[in-house]
């Protein structure tokens, strides 16, 4: 079952790296720009090469010509699994630890 996520771009942020916001919503700073959708490419390319799964299978729904944006992801994928891959499952245990 495909999982649809949502995520906060931040496109010319001069890096490339996944993280979570204070309110655990995950936000990817681009380093392209977003004329011609190049941050969005960067960023289905840079999903896609995480999970292991080609770019055709990692499709923006909602929010093109958002920051905001609804990311389907077409493969049998959990949220935890998706952070894992992304290498931030350690920055989520920072914001649940009491």
């Amino acid at each position: 079952m495909p999982l649809i996520i949502e995520v906060k771009a931040v496109p010319r942020a001069g890096r490339h790296g996944w993280s979570l916001d204070k309110g655990g919503k995950l936000k990817v700073h681009l380093k392209s720009a977003p004329e011609g959708y190049a941050a969005n490419k960067e960023l289905i390319k840079s999903l896609a090469e995480a999970v292991r799964i080609s770019q055709s299978k990692v499709e923006i729904v909602a929010g093109v010509e958002s920051r905001n944006k609804r990311i389907k992801i077409g493969t049998d994928i959990t949220f935890d699994q998706l952070l894992q891959a992304l290498g931030i499952e350690q920055q989520q245990e920072l914001f649940t630890k009491k």
